[in-house]
This record gives structure tokens, sequence and C-alpha cells, in this order.
């Protein structure tokens, strides 16, 4: 039995028929939401339209959502003197891949699957953590505040999503991201840096035996990048992970090139930030290079975090995540869990399945039930 059956085993036990009410109630409610926004394309940028439907949902119960672009959140606030948790997924969808066999924007049901293009990434994890959230926004006994956001651009990691309303969030203490991880916790995850790197070289008639060829000096520098390795190593991530990934030079084939531009994407790990990955590197090439941006840096949260306790106590188990999230834009501490699998994300015929969202939703309540933070 996984963890996610566990803790959805453990709470109804413990809440009887009435936690098993509450629970099928959540769920029909969440399962057709998340229909409704798999039959709205939401492609990263194009996110209006979902975020209208989840700023009415939210109206239509009772709560007061705030909005900004294509970003939607509302704050259940108990004191000014407790700490804050943010519960944050994204609305924007990759665009479908050619092989789907299916209409992406339509929610089929089959069985238990539920089909369309964001049902696992994230719309799963998104409907879920709504629905814990109304389950604990009617309390007047919480021992923190609670805000719940539902933001654009994630798959894009652009500017216009959840970094564009961190301010608006005020203070926060911990935030859940709700990616698709088999409800198991994403304690690490990999941060992102690309380089662009130019190698310069002169020209000369390939049969002169003149000239300096560029790519013999970029293969210097790319004989670096394919050995180097970073002194700290994480229990989560393992190594920093450096690749050539792209290489363009030449214009004809008797021309010795004198300039030769190439791509590295590296993935840091929770020992170095961005920056500092970038200096090692502008000290050890000869090469030009530039980072795209240094925005999406690694993320880890220590073992001894009370969420992450918190999650051990209910049997969920720990992992490093290779993957990029918002997390990477968070200025503060932060989990990634969440219903669904992530090896189905950006796939043909994407689906989640209603116990996936049932045992995220039970999850999501357990871990905010008992979570104590410290105040601020």
């Amino acid at each position: 039995m996984n963890a996610g059956r566990r803790l959805y085993a453990q709470y109804l036990s413990e809440n009887h028929e009435t936690g098993l009410m509450e629970l099928n109630t959540n769920q029909e409610t969440a399962i057709r939401l998340l229909r409704e926004l798999i039959s709205i394309p939401s492609h990263s940028r194009e996110e209006k339209a979902a975020a209208d439907r989840v700023e009415d949902f939210l109206r239509e119960r009772g709560q007061k959502p705030m909005r900004r672009n294509n970003n939607v959140w509302v704050r259940r606030q108990v004191s000014d003197r407790l700490p804050a948790v943010l519960l944050n997924s994204h609305l924007d969808t990759v665009q479908p891949v050619a092989g789907w066999t299916r209409d992406p924007y339509s929610p089929d049901m089959e069985g238990s699957r539920i089909y369309g293009l964001g049902s696992n990434d994230a719309g799963g994890p998104l409907v879920s953590l709504l629905a814990a959230f109304l389950h604990f926004a009617g309390r007047d006994d919480l021992p923190y505040n609670l805000v719940f956001a539902a933001t654009a651009e994630e798959e894009i990691s652009g500017e216009n999503g959840i970094s564009l309303i961190l301010e608006d969030l005020g203070k926060i203490d911990l935030g859940i991201v709700g990616e698709p991880t088999s409800c198991k916790m994403a304690v690490a995850e990999r941060g992102l840096m690309v380089l662009d790197c130019l190698s310069s070289g002169s020209s000369a008639h390939a049969a002169s035996g003149l000239g300096k060829n560029a790519i013999y000096e970029a293969m210097k520098d790319m004989e670096w990048f394919r050995t180097c390795r970073f002194e700290k190593t994480s229990p989560w991530l393992g190594s920093v992970s450096m690749q050539v990934t792209q290489v363009e030079a030449g214009t004809q084939h008797n021309v010795v090139p004198d300039a030769c531009r190439f791509v590295v994407d590296v993935r840091t790990n929770e020992c170095y930030d961005n920056r500092t990955v970038f200096e090692v590197v502008r000290k050890n090439i000869s090469c030009q290079v530039e980072a795209r941006s240094f925005r999406l840096n690694p993320s880890a949260i220590p073992e001894n975090h009370p969420v992450v306790k918190r999650g051990l106590a209910l049997g969920l188990e720990s992992y490093g995540s290779m993957t990029l999230s918002d997390q990477s834009l968070m200025p503060f501490t932060t989990l990634k869990i969440g219903p669904g699998d992530w090896q189905r994300s950006h796939t043909t015929d994407e689906f989640i399945t209603v116990d996936e969202i049932r045992q995220g939703i039970s999850t999501y309540m357990q871990i905010l039930d008992g979570l104590e933070l410290k105040n601020p």
C-alpha cells in the first residue's frame, strides 16, 4: 500500500462516516472543477479563462479572491501574529504533443481515469490543494494563516506567474507546492541555468593550414564541462550536472571557422546556487560565457522542518526531484508534494485517477491538520 492509500485509510478510520462523507464531497467537487479546467485551454500565457473559472469557483463558495493578471489567490487570515502557509499550484499547461489519440481538451472519464491535457500536471494537485484550503478556511483555531494561489506560466518559468505576486502574498513562512509526486515529499529540487558560450578564432582557407579553428578552441572548454566535478554532492540530487546540448559553427566546408557557439544545460543541486556555479565556470573556461538567467535556483528543506517531520510521521516517503517547478522562484522554505505521477507529465493521453485525487486531498488535509510552525 503506497503512502497516499495509507493516509486515505487512516483518515477514514479516524473520522468514520463523517470523514467519508466529507472526503467524498470534496472529491466530487474537485473532480468537477478539474474536468471544467481541462475543457478550458490554458497554455502558458493563455490562462485567463482558467483563472476566471477558479476566481468564480472561489466566489461561489463565499471566498474573496484577489487577482493579478492570470494569477488568483485567496487568504484565510486568522491573526497577524501567526505564520503563513502558502498552498500553490499552476493553471497553465504545455502545448499538446502530436501523438494524442483523443481530444486533449475533452475531460473523458474511463473507469477511474480522468483524461485531458493538464489533468496530471498540475490540475489534480491544484484542485486537491483547493479542496484542502476550503476545508480549513472556515476554522478559527488554525495555528497559521492559510493562502491558496493558482498561478500562471509555471511551465515556462515566466515572469508573470508566481514571481509577479510574491509581494502581494505578503510574508510566507512555508510553501506547499502542488506537483505530481505520487504523494511523496520532494525535499530537494534541482535548479536550472542555461549558458551561452562563444569561442573565437580566426578564419582562413581550409587548405592553407592557417587560421585558428574556433571549433578546436571550443572543444577544450567542452571537455572541461564534460569532466568537471563539483566538490559538494547532494544526498538527494547527486552532483551538479553540466551538458553541452547545442553547437553551431562554420559557414562552409573550406573555411576555417572563426566562431563557435554552444549551449550548456546546467542542473544545480542544493549545495550551490546558480551564481556560485557560474563563477566557477567563468574562472575555468577560456570562451565568453553568459547565463540566460540566475532565477531558477535549486531548493531544499531540512529534514527537521515541522512539515517534513509531519509527513514522516504520516508514513510519507522523501526523495529528490530532478524536475523543475515554481519552487525555484520562491524565496521561502517550500515542500513539493501532490497526487499524480510526474512521468505522465507532458505525455500523450495524460490522465490522473480518481483515487489519486482522493489520496491527494486526504494527504494535504492530514499534513495541514497536524502542522505546527513557530510564530514569526
